[in-house]
């Protein structure tokens, strides 16, 4: 938990599967355009039912139903490579996700929970950390000031 972030478990993992379906749809195309043949889509995935039952989860929860069906499908368009740009487009998204995932990894998650609900706590005694916060910020603009001083910048 403290190393590796789901974020990152889920991009890796969907960038080494669209990885392979781009590979695939791009392999079948130099091949349609060789032999002249019509383009196949990846066969047996895109007949599988992607997809909620309506009956199933309907008392409950009609409307997320209907937008899970949305992003399966619109999921299943980009990583079949129904779009070659718009799954491209996705694969960015999806590598820019494992940056945020870095940062964002699980004691990160639980040591901001901790400070979301102890800081206003400790903050209620304003005074003396507001008067130590202002001996560390002029301390800090002292330090700066040598520091522009001895380093002659151009």
């Amino acid at each position: 938990m403290s190393l590796i972030s789901l974020i990152i478990v889920f991009s890796y993992v969907s960038l080494l599967v669209l990885f392979g379906t781009v590979s695939f749809r791009i392999y079948k195309n130099a091949l349609q355009a060789v032999q002249k043949t019509p383009v196949q889509r990846i066969p047996g995935l895109c007949a599988l039912p992607c997809g909620l039952s309506q009956e199933k989860v309907q008392q409950l929860i009609t409307v997320a139903v209907a937008h899970a069906n949305a992003l399966l499908s619109e999921l299943r368009r980009l990583f079949l490579v129904e779009d070659l740009v718009d799954s491209i487009k996705f694969g960015v998204v999806l590598n820019c996700l494992t940056y945020v995932g870095a940062i964002f990894n699980g004691m990160t998650c639980v040591i901001a929970f901790v400070a979301l609900f102890t800081l206003p706590k400790v903050y209620e005694n304003k005074q003396s950390i507001d008067a130590n916060l202002e001996l560390v910020r002029s301390k800090i603009l002292e330090i700066t000031e040598k520091l522009k001083a001895a380093v002659p910048l151009g």
